[in-house]
């Protein structure tokens, strides 16, 4: 299993339509392209508003299927379009990283 941590600028002016937007939205359609978010999070920087969330993925292989498939989705680009006009970029400067558990991680020590 590999995790994958995804970090996005959002923006106070029109932060709640972001988080409606992938809440209501882009979640279901991830989950219907098999992504399994593991925690979402808003985490305040002195220069940014950020959301973050983790996903897990049996390999890179299927990360990498599932993201193109996303973005391909039709729908997923309506939505992208309508909210944008609406409401202007909700999304600013992305991260994205892939992460691997050490041997000695509490997430896989168990006793």
């Amino acid at each position: 299993m590999i995790q994958q941590l995804r970090i996005y600028e959002i923006f106070e002016r029109n932060k709640a339509a972001f988080h409606d937007r992938f809440r209501d939205h882009a979640m279901r359609l991830m989950r219907g392209h098999g992504f399994r978010f593991l925690a979402t999070w808003e985490a305040k920087r002195p220069e940014r508003t950020e959301f973050v969330y983790l996903l897990e993925w049996p390999d890179l292989a299927t990360k990498e299927r599932a993201w193109r498939d996303f973005l391909a989705d039709s729908e997923w680009k309506e939505i992208k379009r309508v909210t944008n006009a609406e409401h202007g970029d909700l999304v600013g400067e992305i991260e994205d990283r892939v992460i691997v558990a050490t041997s000695y991680s509490p997430a896989l020590v168990t006793g």
